[in-house]
């Protein structure tokens, strides 16, 4: 069945019992002890919380941080590392660690799990964006609770998304759930460190709600990446798109899913967008800028139309065919974001310039807008 926008935005966290599709996150810190190893028993629970409810229908997607953290102690490193190498290292060595833990203990339960480890690139390009989707479609469909990660082992550019609480809040959305839940080691949202007064956030209705609020960074155990900001923002970024999400405590999963007021709820305050728009909207590095005259700003800005060459007056960044850019007026205000057809070698010679000419001149593969308005998003 159907739900609507206004549907979705007066449901809340007493609905979640309902929820036939969801996507739960889970964090580093909640996960390991603090010389970095695997807790056995934080797992444990997790997981007898998760299976009980897959077991009653729910169909469960986990999204899983962990594989460096519990790489370190293998490997006798003290803290997570900071350069490149060594995460895909650690990473490499917990992540089979991670899944064997996680296979022993939901086969107690007699559920079957399986391993997914993704990219940006499986949810941005299109062919990567339908295999990811059919995959875990099929693993559900066939009632196993696929555990989600990103692929820390080959990513570049940073080892991570930005991190796995935003890599949820996109997989919420590939696989439509029905709602987003992100544990951690903190029970809340507060308005400030709890140890200074500060008070717990029951609901987020919209981005006003967290005005002047002092929101954390990685877990005390010093495993983490995101903390509290970037479960913050995940939690927005759904919100935002159609999919209402819980943020909470590890500790306090069965109470969540079951309905119960824990936690901080963000309810729905936009309509649901496609994956690769939101990935622009939020986490794209932007690898250039493409700055227009004033009639392409109105065509791209007011009319959402595609961005041809004719409009274009600079172009700046070293970028190549599909990367992010920026779309710029003249003073440097950014209207858009978008994935550029050409690169930054092949565009200046096309500035101001018709399709037409350009196929005519350079041949039909030139006859193409610069950014197409399906690979665009407003800012």
């Amino acid at each position: 069945m159907t739900t609507t926008t206004s549907e979705a935005t007066a449901r809340g966290r007493e609905w979640l019992p309902e929820a036939r599709r969801i996507v739960v996150k889970v964090g580093s810190s909640s996960l390991t002890t603090i010389r970095g190893g695997i807790s056995e028993k934080a797992l444990k629970a997790l997981v007898d919380t998760l299976a009980e409810r897959a077991n009653a229908g729910t169909e469960i997607v986990l999204v899983s941080s962990g594989a460096i953290a519990a790489g370190l102690a293998p490997l006798g490193l003290a803290r997570r590392p900071k350069d490149l190498a060594t995460q895909q290292a650690a990473a490499s060595v917990g992540q089979g660690l991670l899944m064997a833990r996680y296979t022993q203990a939901f086969t107690a339960h007699g559920v079957t799990v399986s391993q997914v480890l993704l990219t940006a690139d499986d949810l941005v390009r299109r062919t990567q964006y339908k295999n990811a989707h059919r995959a875990l479609e099929k693993l559900l469909h066939l009632g196993v609770v696929p555990v989600v990660n990103e692929n820390d082992t080959v990513a570049t550019h940073e080892i991570r998304f930005g991190d796995n609480d935003r890599l949820a809040a996109l997989v919420a959305h590939l696989v439509h759930a029905d709602a987003l839940v992100l544990l951690s080691d903190v029970d809340s949202v507060y308005t400030g460190p709890p140890t200074e007064g500060g008070v717990r956030i029951d609901h987020v209705r919209d981005a006003a709600d967290l005005d002047g609020v002092r929101i954390g960074s990685a877990g005390k155990a010093g495993v983490g990446t995101g903390g509290m900001a970037t479960k913050v923002e995940a939690a927005s970024i759904a919100a935002s798109s159609g999919i209402p999400a819980l943020v909470t405590s590890t500790a306090a999963a069965a109470r969540a899913l079951a309905g119960e007021d824990v936690g901080t709820w963000f309810s729905v305050s936009g309509r649901r967008k496609p994956v690769r728009l939101l990935w622009l909207e939020h986490l794209a590095a932007v690898r250039g800028t493409l700055t227009l005259d004033d009639g392409a700003v109105r065509a791209v800005g007011q009319r959402h139309r595609s961005l041809l060459p004719a409009g274009i007056t600079a172009v700046s960044g070293e970028f190549e065919a599909g990367d992010p850019v920026e779309i710029a007026d003249q003073s440097g205000h950014v209207l858009a974001r978008g994935l550029v057809n050409f690169s930054a070698d092949e565009l200046p010679a096309m500035l101001g310039r018709s399709t037409r000419d350009l196929g005519r001149e350079l041949g039909p593969e030139y006859e193409r807008v610069v950014v197409h308005v399906d690979d665009l998003v407003l800012v």
